[in-house]
């Protein structure tokens, strides 16, 4: 019988021990949760048989595990800083924070239909942290909000330590942490997240044709696992 609610997916989720609401004994936390034991498991299988099809089975592929925490600066000049952000506003009525472009009418309040909101202004996505007995206070470092631009920085790191010729890849699987304004749908939009991404270094004119195979590789992976 299929589910009524995400509420009856979080239930058996619950019931079966594969995921449960983090810091739930204190009232839990919006956007993070904590993978059972057969959520771990499952979770465990699936990133073995990514990284066995990513890594394992080609030669034109090299893994990499980058830190979580990254040096502000490189997320500055990625543009990352000024950009990574969404359109938040604020009901001056009832205090709910929102989402614009995600409102079901973006001159109501989703939470109570008052039309006195607050003008929409950037929200950091991105956490930010102070990190460092020097730090005072201000946010030099943050946790990524991604993993790619991980592996772009290590770009010539790889390429010097395991020589290739284009085309080839970069891949690696890890955590990215983002400050959702109202993080939802179960474990489809959280704060913290896993990530499996692969970057394929290509010369631009061959862009099409790797499209179309890759697109056809992954998808048969997904039909398949």
């Amino acid at each position: 019988m299929p589910a009524k609610s995400v509420n009856d997916i979080v239930a058996l989720c619950k019931r079966r021990g594969f995921i449960f609401t983090g810091s739930e004994i204190y009232g839990g936390l919006g956007g993070a949760y904590d993978y059972g034991p057969y959520g771990v498991e499952l979770m465990k299988n699936i990133k073995n048989a990514w990284w066995n099809a990513m890594i394992y089975s080609r030669n034109d592929i090299e893994g990499l595990d980058a830190a979580l925490i990254s040096n502000r600066l490189m997320w500055k000049y990625s543009g990352h800083e000024g950009s990574f952000s969404d359109p938040l506003v604020e009901c001056k009525k009832c205090g709910a924070r929102m989402r614009q472009d995600k409102m079901k009418d973006p001159t109501k309040c989703d939470n109570c239909g008052s039309t006195d909101l607050t003008d929409p202004r950037a929200y950091q996505l991105m956490m930010g942290l102070s990190i460092g007995a020097t730090a005072d206070g201000a946010i030099n470092a943050y946790l990524r909000p991604e993993t790619a631009t991980t592996t772009y920085v290590n770009f010539k790191n790889v390429l010097d330590a395991c020589p290739h010729k284009l085309p080839f890849g970069i891949a690696q699987i890890g955590k990215a942490f983002r400050n959702e304004i109202s993080p939802r749908g179960f474990v489809f939009r959280m704060r913290e997240f896993e990530q499996a991404e692969m970057q394929y270094f290509i010369n631009p004119a061959d862009d099409a044709k790797y499209f179309e195979e890759w697109k056809k590789t992954r998808m048969a992976w997904w039909v398949n696992v």
